[in-house]
């Protein structure tokens, strides 16, 4: 079996489209996290919300994303994010990504009011230029603990 050069950067460059969308919320960093979506993005947190009852709205577009997201965080919860197993598939310029990730959310002021999530994340992926970014990302849970008003308030 022969792995090319550019397959094994585009792997690590689609892994780094979900690390940049972790990272980017822990760190509060604006234009970390946008960096990892395309412009028509779209975000659907609605099968993992709905195991503790919440509806939150698809997010499309990178700025309604970016905006919502930080926005729902900013002041109120540290949140940290942590990406395992993740599995790719590559096709052209388009590619598709699953992986586990662990989502910590603590309420700024108060620590001991949290939300512990496993994640199964699905997502579809674009190339942009040398980088890719999330076109879809569907976010299902596995399992949660603790307080999910730690998220959403």
């Amino acid at each position: 079996m022969t792995t090319s050069f550019q397959e094994l950067h585009d792997r690590v460059e689609i892994i780094d489209a979900l690390y940049r969308f972790g990272l980017g919320q822990d760190l509060k960093d604006r234009a970390l996290f946008a960096s990892s979506f395309a412009a028509d993005a779209e975000v659907d947190f609605r099968p993992a919300a709905a195991r503790w009852g919440a509806a939150p709205p698809v997010l499309t577009g990178r700025d309604a994303i970016v905006d919502t997201i930080l926005a729902l965080f900013a002041g109120r919860v540290d949140t940290t994010h942590q990406v395992t197993n993740p599995r790719v598939t590559i096709d052209g310029d388009t590619a598709h990504l699953t992986a586990l990730v662990e989502a910590q959310h603590l309420l700024s002021p108060a620590h001991d009011v949290h939300a512990l999530l496993k994640n199964r994340y699905d997502a579809d992926l674009v190339r942009d230029g040398d980088r890719w970014v999330l076109r879809r990302v569907v976010i299902a849970n596995a399992w949660y603990t603790g307080d999910p008003a730690a998220i959403f308030g």
